[in-house]
């Protein structure tokens, strides 16, 4: 007969995001969260005594299936055999910005950074690890933008609370209104600080998301 334990591991396996613990107990047909979170543990512990490569790790509000840290120099190895795209250093910027003063504007953005951040933040936009959380009520209406789930994940953090803690406070300077872009955005996508592109507008169907979210 088929355990309880073995279809959790089957759906933290089959499962590219994590699963909260709500979706576990409505799955395996459970009387609690409670009752969810304790095969979650049994989980955990049969992978540990066994010595297995994976463990559970809570991350984004729910559960996932990884690699133990002991495995990283072979995926290291398995990682460089392929073509990465990875977040470039602007990209990391914008995202520490947005991170840690959330909900934040593109000219704020811009303000702290020096420079037109449009083409960074609609990478970021693409690669889902922000999104649009509605407009700043300021002259011009700029969206203002936060981190997603996938942010979090992707991080290896359970919530905002585990960001590393910094010294002082980011301070985001006064901005005026915005009055249009400056001219043809150099190669990396960015130029002297601008307006948000009427582009980027969502229109009636609400803010922008990336495919398949």
């Amino acid at each position: 007969m088929t355990k309880l334990v073995d279809v959790l591991e089957a759906l933290l396996f089959a499962s590219d995001t994590p699963i909260e613990v709500e979706r576990i107990r409505e799955v395996l047909d459970l009387d609690s969260t409670a009752a969810a979170r304790e095969q979650v543990d049994a989980l955990r512990r049969r992978l540990d005594d066994e010595g297995r490569a994976l463990q559970v790790l809570e991350a984004g509000g729910g559960f996932r299936l990884v690699t133990r840290p002991e495995m990283a120099p072979w995926l290291v190895k398995l990682a460089r055999s392929k073509t990465r795209s990875r977040l470039s250093r602007p990209a990391l910027e914008t995202l520490a910005i947005i991170a840690y003063r959330q909900p934040v504007s593109r000219p704020e953005v811009d303000a702290v950074r020096g420079v037109n951040s449009e083409g960074v933040l609609d990478n970021l936009l693409d690669r889902r690890m922000i999104r649009i959380a509605g407009r700043k009520d300021s002259p011009g209406r700029p969206f203002l933008y936060e981190t997603t789930r996938e942010f979090l994940v992707a991080f290896g953090l359970r919530d905002l609370h585990d960001l590393p803690k910094v010294e002082g406070e980011l301070i985001v300077p006064d901005v005026t209104e915005p009055s249009g872009a400056d001219g043809e955005a150099a190669e990396t996508g960015e130029v002297a600080a601008a307006a948000d592109s009427p582009q980027q507008d969502p229109g009636a169907g609400g803010p922008r998301v990336a495919p398949g979210s």
